[in-house]
């Protein structure tokens, strides 16, 4: 196994009212994630637990971190197998079942829409996502399918 690489960070619960946790609706569930040498982000729960629709939730940044590292893994794939790529867009979606006072998520489906500088680059940058599959961290982390539906094109050729 490779190096290790530790990461850190500071919740803040911000959501007392004046009664702390004295029953279920008594609390804010806004939360403070500070890091150092990053803006702080203030998040909430889901809506259909109370959070503030305005703000992300844990399940809202587990899918973004999922997206995210598929990016940047596909972005290493495709600089390594000579694809360009101009244009990349995903429109990610999960699905959690809650079970008891709990719940697990049971499958990601991550959508790219990925644009290259080539018709002639499309096959490599297909084949990309299997790679950027393989070497996504987080995918590698999480109990649940991480499936990935990719679309690629070509940009038309300047005029």
């Amino acid at each position: 196994m490779g190096p290790e690489h530790r990461y850190a960070l500071t919740a803040t619960w911000l959501g007392n009212r004046g009664s702390g946790t004295s029953g279920y609706r008594d609390y804010d569930r806004t939360v403070r994630l500070e890091s150092a040498g990053r803006p702080d982000l203030v998040v909430s729960a889901d809506p259909s637990f109370r959070g503030d629709a305005g703000r992300w939730n844990p399940e809202d940044m587990l899918l973004a971190a999922l997206a995210e590292c598929h990016l940047l893994s596909y972005l290493h794939a495709c600089v390594a197998r000579g694809v360009v790529v101009t244009s990349y867009t995903d429109d990610a979606t999960a699905v959690m079942r809650t079970e008891g006072n709990g719940g697990r998520f049971t499958s990601a489906t991550l959508r790219p829409r990925v644009v290259v500088a080539e018709e002639s680059m499309i096959d490599d940058a297909l084949a990309a996502h299997d790679d950027a599959h393989e070497w996504c961290f987080i995918a590698n982390s999480v109990n649940f399918p991480v499936h990935h539906s990719a679309t690629v094109t070509a940009s038309p050729a300047p005029s």
